[in-house]
């Protein structure tokens, strides 16, 4: 069995921390990057239950395969999304054509309704774009904004939306006074309202804001707008799973750990990849994981 992980990349991460667990349904962001690509990002088969995956690209292209068979390259500006449902399997892992790796992994609970969907993998290459203002420009990742719609499945009413601005252009953008937000600092030196953004820094916003500023600094900014309707549900995430109780996790990580022994790879799958081997799940802690 070969275990691996982001071999020499630098991972930041930004949510769940001890003040803010959640924005909206959007419930996990890794920033990693940017990173001289060495020995890359290499991350073996590992499972996921009751979430979607998101994979933002700034540099450097990231090959996904899954055991639903999906096998896709994906490219700055380009999104993928994997709705893990009642149960997939994945591997990721850079390629070496490139010589920096820059991107953000983000995590998105699925309603209760919804947690045991079948898996299903998309793949987004033209995803809207909008012009700000002169020297500002946006994608849209997820959900709709300023009359621009993301063709991405969504299961709660959600928001994503990649904002770049050029050094020293100020914009001030609409909010849904129904949502929360969060803007994630990918690259610059961007002030919002009137925090300062350092690499990776999150600042949030609560409900009931109707717009928000953004001055770029002396460097051009890249930042991440993500927002949603409160999520009214307590989940359980621990690993690579999110459930609503302690037993889910437990019957997961279980499920997964004996994932070759049974026919097809059961509930997770599997899969052919270039990596090899998997991720086992660790040991439980020896407590009740309780619902956050």
């Amino acid at each position: 069995m070969k275990l691996t992980t982001r071999t020499g990349v630098e991972v930041r991460r930004t949510l769940p921390h001890a003040k803010l667990k959640m924005i909206g349904a959007w419930c996990f962001i890794d920033h990693f990057g940017p990173t001289r690509q060495t020995d890359g990002m290499v991350v073996a088969a590992h499972p996921h239950t009751g979430l979607q995956t998101a994979t933002w690209l700034i540099e450097g292209h990231i090959e996904h395969r899954d055991s639903i068979g999906s096998v896709q390259l994906v490219k700055p500006g380009q999104l993928n999304l994997m709705t893990s449902g009642h149960g997939i399997s994945h591997s990721e892992m850079s390629l070496a054509d490139t010589q920096f790796l820059h991107a953000v992994q983000l995590w998105i609970a699925l309603p209760k309704g919804s947690i045991d969907v079948a898996p299903e993998f998309e793949h987004q290459s033209d995803l809207p774009k909008l012009s700000l203002a002169e020297g500002a420009n946006a994608t849209v990742l997820a959900g709709e904004f300023l009359g621009h719609q993301a063709q991405t499945k969504i299961f709660t009413p959600l928001l994503g939306v990649e904002i770049r601005v050029k050094a020293g252009v100020a914009i001030e953008i609409p909010l849904n006074p129904n949502f929360e937000h969060g803007f994630l600092a990918v690259e610059g030196d961007a002030m919002i309202n009137e925090t300062q953004m350092p690499t990776s820094a999150l600042e949030f916003i609560d409900v009931g804001a109707t717009s928000a500023k953004i001055q770029a600094g002396a460097k051009d900014s890249i930042l991440l707008l993500l927002g949603g309707e409160p999520f009214d549900e307590k989940i359980v995430m621990w690993w690579n799973f999110i459930g609503r109780t302690h037993a889910d996790i437990v019957a997961a990580r279980e499920q997964w750990n004996a994932h070759e022994t049974v026919p097809q790879g059961g509930r997770f799958g599997q899969f052919a990849d270039n990596i090899g081997g998997w991720l086992p799940a660790p040991e439980l802690p020896s407590v009740t994981l309780n619902p956050r």
